[in-house]
């Protein structure tokens, strides 16, 4: 639809009231006047019939109504009025100008009805008599309360018409003098507003435009001067937030180059919105010919593209390795969402850093470790052997014998742990790199109570009680052994570092289409300055205590690589003098998706 001028809403609505307010108060005038007119006309004619009274009820009782008639011609003729005298029935005896014998009965003329029975009666109609407009009035003739008679006076109206005609030709003058006034007034006012208006349109479009220098008068009335105060305000404090803007940008260009790591944003819709330095020979393309291209176009592997989409889609960060086959290279893939204030997906920044020492790093301590593992058992075993010829007496002084053989077999115990743990450990990431680990759909309520009853001999020597809580119908795709283990683990750690007496509590359900078992203790709980580096292989919260509670240090290394090795996480959540909570995030698999719907609700 297209939009009207301010000018042409303001001028066609003033002149519009001010021709229907004039011709309101014209309408009211006139019939005002013309009312006044026949007020003024009835009452002449009610004063003539009073008159008349006295002389026609002397004569009514005469035999004859001739005298009647006679008298009634002359005072007519006198009064230049109609006189009309009609007995009760209706019938006229009398009139001014005509024959009363020829005039039809008048007993049903409205004046002549009101008069009956009202005391008084008017009327105004053409008269088939006289052939002209009339004004009626008619009294009734009362003789002690009776009526004998009725008098009818009238005149014609039509010099009522021609005063009022005069009058509607002088009005009519009036009214166009005054309407082209209203017209050229209204005019002037319109152009007064709207004017001032088009002017600050005209400057918003150059600031629009980008042309910040000019500024508006400030003139008019109030309203209109505040508001040109307020478009020059808005102008200065565009000029500085664009001059603002662009020298953030131009720092945020050079930042974005120098940054080591690759790094590119894509929109809601996939589309490259920019790329650095280091990404763009990651890809081996061109930075400044890419942008509005799609991720498709222009990111050849396709497990790149699809974090990009994952990124895309989810509302938290996202984590992962690549491995790029052709390029024997690992990239840490970093995602995160950008939204608006209402939630609504912007696009997303993708961060790849090359990680590939690191992973090779990482990889030669592996292998260091499993054969450090291997190399340590043997010597473990001939320490426990020679404990055991100790304790059989072997040597001279028992009492120094058995307190060094306690300590030599409590060390033996611990490297022996240690080993297991490295070995359990190893044996986990390669059976994950190499997908040996077997994955079945089995009960978790089962799996958890067996890592609870494999718990309870070190509880029941603390004085804790564990319980369990678990739907008997949820169903996790995983490897009980595996998980057994990360359970026990993390119950293990909870008894050793709560104090006597106190509950953990594992619990398992559903969440967010993820099967979630949590581990939760009232303990003495960690600084939130351990938690990122608790999964970490030997590192220790508190060394002296670790060691005296006789940790190995790889418990929770184990459980971190056993979720690895489902495709899941784990998370520790924890408040120093409250306690912790370690939670196993296993993923869902597609044909259990319905089945845990209906747990989420039941």
């Amino acid at each position: 639809m297209r939009r009207r001028r301010l000018l042409w809403q303001l001028y066609p609505s003033y002149l519009l009231i001010t021709l229907l307010s004039l011709l309101a108060v014209t309408a009211y005038f006139t019939r005002s006047l013309r009312a006044f007119y026949e007020r003024e006309t009835i009452s002449n004619l009610e004063a003539r019939a009073r008159l008349l009274e006295h002389e026609v009820a002397e004569r009514l009782p005469l035999d004859g109504y001739g005298d009647i008639d006679e008298l009634i011609k002359i005072l007519g003729e006198r009064s230049q009025t109609r006189i009309t005298v009609i007995m009760p029935d209706g019938v006229v005896i009398a009139d001014s100008e005509k024959d009363p014998a020829s005039m039809d009965n008048h007993a049903g003329r409205p004046e002549v009805v009101r008069a009956m029975h009202e005391r008084r009666g008017s009327s105004s109609r053409y008269s088939d008599t006289v052939h002209e407009k009339m004004m009626y009035v008619a009294l009734p003739l009362l003789d002690d309360e009776k009526l004998i008679a009725v008098i009818r006076t009238s005149t014609p109206i039509s010099e009522i018409d021609r005063t009022m005609g005069d009058i509607y030709s002088r009005l009519a003058i009036a009214w166009l003098i005054i309407g082209v006034l209203a017209a050229w007034i209204s005019w002037v006012n319109a152009r007064r507003i709207s004017h001032p208006l088009e002017e600050m349109r005209l400057r918003a479009k150059r600031i629009a435009g980008g042309d910040l220098s000019g500024r508006l008068p400030v003139e008019g009335s109030e309203e209109v001067g505040a508001l040109a105060e307020a478009l020059n305000h808005m102008a200065e404090e565009l000029d500085d937030q664009i001059k603002t803007i662009l020298r953030q940008r131009r720092e945020q260009k050079a930042v974005f180059a120098s940054i080591s790591d690759g790094v590119l944003a894509v929109d809601a819709d996939g589309l490259l919105i920019s790329i650095n330095k280091t990404a763009a020979k990651l890809f081996g393309v061109d930075r400044k010919k890419v942008r509005g291209h799609t991720i498709q176009e222009v990111i050849a592997n396709a497990d790149i593209r699809y974090f990009v989409v994952q990124a895309l889609r989810t509302t938290d960060d996202v984590e992962d390795e690549i491995y790029l086959e052709n390029e024997d290279r690992y990239l840490q893939a970093h995602g995160r969402p950008l939204r608006d204030e209402e939630g609504k997906s912007m696009g997303a920044v993708v961060v790849l850093n090359d990680v590939t020492r690191l992973r090779r790093l990482e990889q030669t301590r592996r292998d260091f470790v499993a054969n450090v593992s291997h190399e340590l058992r043997t010597p473990v075993t001939s320490i426990k052997g020679f404990v055991e010829t100790l304790k059989d007496g072997a040597l001279e002084d028992p009492e120094a014998a058995h307190r060094f053989i306690d300590i030599i077999a409590r060390q033996a115990n611990r490297l022996d742990a240690i080993i297991e743990d490295l070995l359990s450990l190893a044996r986990i990431e390669r059976d994950a790199e190499r997908e040996e680990i077997t994955l079945d759909q089995a009960p978790l309520e089962e799996i958890i109570h067996h890592a609870v009853m494999a718990t309870e001999p070190i509880a029941r020597r603390r004085g804790i009680e564990v319980s369990e809580r678990c739907n008997g119908t949820l169903i996790a795709t995983v490897n009980p052994p595996l998980i057994e283990q990360a359970i026990v683990n993390l119950i293990e750690n909870a008894i050793k570092y709560s104090d006597p007496e106190t509950p953990v509590e594992v619990t398992a359900d559903v969440q967010d289409q993820e099967i979630v078992i949590r581990v939760t203790d009232r303990g003495a709980g960690i600084a939130p300055e351990h938690l990122s580096r608790l999964f970490e292989r030997f590192y220790r919260v508190d060394k002296g205590r670790s060691r005296e509670v006789g940790g190995t240090g790889l418990g929770l290394a184990i459980v971190k690589h056993i979720m690895i090795a489902h495709g899941g996480r784990v998370e520790v959540e924890s408040t120093v003098g409250e306690g912790s909570s370690f939670s196993l995030h296993i993923p869902v698999d597609k044909e259990l998706t319905s089945q845990l719907s209906l747990l989420e609700h039941s």
